[in-house]
């Protein structure tokens, strides 16, 4: 499937997962640069491919989504049957990872508490932490309040303190 655009590079699998993929698969054979360029171009054409046919009969079908069945309908169509029953197994298991990523993820489904009362716990929980906010302001201001009475009483004492003793001393300037 030859492409006119000059824009087929941006389409093709990245080289790390294929050459990723080509030591998992052969770990003990060593794979030419050229060769590993090769492969990367099958597997984009044999995608192309398999894409392009499974959109085909989408549209027969009058769908505007490529399903999984669309797929394996192109795979047969175009020859590739005996990957069918492989193919299948893959979706299964990709199906039972994205439930489970799901279920993780939805950990309020999880809590088997409806949503309205995890609201109001929320709620609640606002609530209080407002109400503790507001008695520590209110502690905060009474500490305030009597450390400038405190100072007050302290400056009102120093000031007597002064006028007593400078009476004191006009008393002894006088004797």
């Amino acid at each position: 499937m030859a492409s006119s655009s000059g824009n087929d590079d941006d389409l093709t699998i990245p080289r790390a997962a294929i050459n990723k993929m080509i030591k998992e698969t052969l770990p003990n054979v060593r794979v030419a640069n050229d060769a590993r360029e090769l492969v990367v171009n099958c597997c984009t054409e044999f995608i192309h491919l398999i894409s392009s046919e499974a959109n085909e009969i989408c549209n027969k079908s009058e769908k505007k989504t490529i399903s999984p069945e669309h797929v394996i309908q192109a795979l047969e169509s175009l020859g590739f049957g005996s990957y069918i029953s492989e193919v299948k197994e893959v979706l299964q298991e990709c199906k039972t990872v994205a439930l489970k990523r799901r279920k993780a993820s939805s950990r309020l489904e999880n809590l088997g508490i409806p949503e309205e009362e995890l609201l109001r716990q929320q709620q609640e929980l606002f609530a209080k932490a407002r109400q503790q906010q507001a008695e520590l302001a209110q502690q905060e201001w009474l500490q305030m309040q009597q450390a400038a009475q405190q100072a007050q009483l302290a400056a009102a004492s120093a000031s007597a303190s002064n006028q007593a003793g400078s009476s004191q001393d006009e008393e002894e300037d006088d004797i």
